[in-house]
């Protein structure tokens, strides 16, 4: 009897320890001081960087030299706002050995055929670039009070639409978990998926139905020189050549 006390006294105490070890280990992750996710990227991925602005001046040979393959620059804000850094970064990658391409950040203030030109007129011609993304997130106080799914179906449908004719690609939609849920699963599901999950891999959030993954939102790299120390880091699903996703 005291033998099975014993025994039942330790594997009390193992349990305590792996529950603790669980939630510490957790904890690490949601603080951003473990990065889990780079333990599930293979030497031989494609590897690429989004960026804006907050990163400053960019040496795009520099991120190169680092393992990148492919870049995404912001272009454009709702239906007038112009990224500072974009002409700038623009020319840099397109001279750089890394792919390229833009992103434009959903508003949900203004029409999508008005956000749509706004996008062409200042990125112009893409043949030879990545397709552009449009990147569907809330912002201010929009999580509290989110939009009409109605609104942004009928607005980001239009976008898409205008953006499809004008460079004959679908468009690549980024968005979280709770924007995907409740305005891109049911309406835009045959649109190229850009996912972000940061702490945990991607399988859980998507499957293998995506094209990127947003992996990391901490790394520090050489080559930029903003406010902004950290950069996103993303990785191509293996079943996508970045070739596939150049317009021609």
């Amino acid at each position: 009897m005291k033998k099975r006390k014993a025994i039942w006294i330790i594997l009390i105490i193992i349990a305590v320890i792996i529950v603790f070890l669980f939630y510490q280990f957790t904890f690490l992750v949601k603080a951003k001081r473990v990065i889990l996710n780079t333990y599930f990227i293979a030497d031989n991925e494609l590897i690429g960087a989004d960026l804006s602005k907050y990163q400053g001046n960019v040496d795009m040979e520099r991120l190169s030299e680092q393992g990148l393959s492919f870049v995404y620059v912001k272009a454009t804000e709702g239906s007038e706002i112009v990224d500072t850094h974009f002409a700038e970064n623009w020319a840099n990658a397109i001279e750089s050995p890394l792919e390229v391409g833009a992103y434009h950040f959903f508003s949900f203030d203004s029409d999508g055929s008005t956000q749509a030109r706004h996008f062409i007129e200042t990125v112009g011609d893409m043949d030879g670039c990545l397709i552009p993304v449009v990147d569907v997130e809330f912002y201010a106080d929009k999580e509290e009070n989110p939009p009409e799914k109605e609104d942004v179906v009928r607005e980001l449908g239009e976008y898409l639409t205008i953006l499809e004719e004008e460079y004959q690609v679908k468009p690549m939609i980024y968005a979280q978990r709770d924007i995907y849920r409740k305005y891109i699963k049911d309406d835009f599901s045959d649109y190229p998926r850009w996912v972000r999950s940061i702490y945990y891999p991607v399988f859980f959030e998507a499957g293998t139905d995506w094209v990127l993954w947003q992996y990391c939102d901490t790394m520090s790299l050489d080559g930029y020189d903003g406010d902004e120390t950290n950069i996103d880091m993303n990785v191509l699903n293996k079943r996508t050549s970045l070739d596939s996703l150049i317009v021609r």
